[in-house]
């Protein structure tokens, strides 16, 4: 462990988040852990979240910090866009999350305690671990893909972890290094499914800690048909060598 606090980054993608965004700052502040950061990264939102983004940062300049983009190109390239930005201003441990409120940020201490008291190269907030769960207010055809997902990706990749497809995560900086951030192509939620492989293909540990996932209720979810498909032919892209160093 480190001797002091380690700077926690957190990278928070954001495109049409404006209602959503300050209140996951606000839930992220409210934790109150020592050196802790979020780097908002917008896709130039047409309905004005980089303005609020940079009130945010304009307000609390110690703790929120804002990338602007000028496209529109994936979940993927924002976020590794923002996890450069975090190792390039000396960040220990830097964590994705989604701007959704999706992902719980109560669990986050027990995230980063979890990262920093083992040998685990990435913790996972997961659905799949026992004590997780999905809101019960997704569909039976959402929590039946998901399943099914994360059953695929497993089958093919054999990554051992029970939420694959999992977007809460917390990273040792060495780790991001490691996997060489710069070369990853995958977009989308298969973004999520290649970074875990190639944490596995050098050997390092992921661990899992249980998360309650949420649904969304506001904004629209950024899901389409292309990023379904993609998802779909990305393990096998990485199984035959094609991505994923």
């Amino acid at each position: 462990m480190l001797d002091a606090a380690p700077k926690v980054v957190v990278v928070v993608p954001t495109y049409n988040e404006r209602e959503n965004l300050p209140v996951i700052v606000g839930l992220l502040t409210d934790l109150e852990m020592p050196n802790l950061h979020v780097l908002v990264v917008d896709d130039n939102s047409p309905d004005g979240t980089g303005e609020v983004a940079d009130k945010l940062a304009a307000d609390s300049p110690e703790t929120v910090g804002v990338l602007h983009r000028t496209d529109k190109d994936g979940l993927g390239r924002a976020y590794i866009a923002g996890m450069t930005r975090a190792l390039a201003e000396g960040a220990d441990i830097v964590v994705q999350m989604d701007a959704d409120l999706s992902h719980p940020a109560s669990v986050l201490p027990t995230m980063v305690e979890t990262l920093l008291g083992g040998d685990a190269a990435v913790v996972l907030g997961s659905r799949y671990v026992p004590g997780g769960s999905t809101a019960a207010e997704w569909p039976w055809h959402r929590k039946a893909l998901s399943a099914w997902a994360n059953f695929y990706v497993n089958t093919i990749l054999r990554l051992q972890v029970k939420d694959a497809t999992a977007g809460f995560k917390a990273w040792k900086a060495e780790a991001l290094r490691a996997i060489d951030l710069e070369s990853v192509h995958s977009n989308g939620y298969s973004f999520q499914v290649e970074m875990n492989h190639r944490v596995v293909r050098r050997g390092l540990r992921i661990a899992e800690v249980p998360i309650r996932f949420e649904e969304r209720v506001k904004g629209a979810s950024k899901m389409s048909f292309g990023v379904q498909v993609e998802s779909a032919l990305a393990p096998w892209k990485l199984l035959l060598g094609k991505s994923g160093r």
